[in-house]
């Protein structure tokens, strides 16, 4: 998939080991994130969620992506492509610049994304985020993710788990 392809606003491009400055500019403006996944963010940290992947996937289904606007990088998701069917996507991650939050720019890449997503095929995408997040809960919960369980995860003993159906 080629990353331009989610969004009509924005430049997309897939991260890379020297954009992790950027990345971590971005990230260590948002402690709240860091209070419910910790551990606080850290260069060393981001390589390796950079490079992570979930089990039985191939690196090649990682986007590990930044949305730019201008040249100042805004947004970074973690999108698994065919995670945990082909038929699902998965947002390993998704952290918007603190200074355009709250404007509606976050939910919007995110529709941005479930269209594209329908159009590629795709069913559905799933997440999780860390139970008692009051943000994370806010902002999923608004943009149509439906809780399926409630389970644990490498980032927290307990999560939620919750889907978009796409189609």
């Amino acid at each position: 998939m080629n990353p331009q392809i989610l969004s009509s606003k924005y430049h997309v491009r897939r991260l890379e080991e020297r954009d992790i400055p950027d990345i971590y500019a971005l990230c260590i403006k948002n402690p709240l994130y860091y209070e419910y996944c910790p551990p606080v963010v850290t260069p060393e940290g981001i390589k390796s969620d950079m490079e992570e992947l979930p089990p039985n996937t191939a690196p090649s289904q990682k986007y590990y992506l930044g949305f730019y606007e201008q040249q100042k990088l805004i947004a970074v998701l973690d999108l698994i492509d065919g995670y945990p069917t082909k038929e699902n996507a998965f947002i390993g991650f998704f952290m918007i610049d603190t200074s355009i939050q709250k404007q509606g720019i976050g939910s919007q890449m995110i529709e941005e994304v479930c269209d594209v997503l329908t159009k590629e095929g795709f069913g559905s995408i799933r997440l999780v985020w860390v139970k008692g997040n009051p943000q994370a809960e806010h902002f999923w919960k608004k943009n149509g993710f439906q809780v399926l369980k409630e389970t644990s995860s490498n980032a927290a003993d307990s999560v939620m788990l919750a889907e978009r159906k796409l189609k």
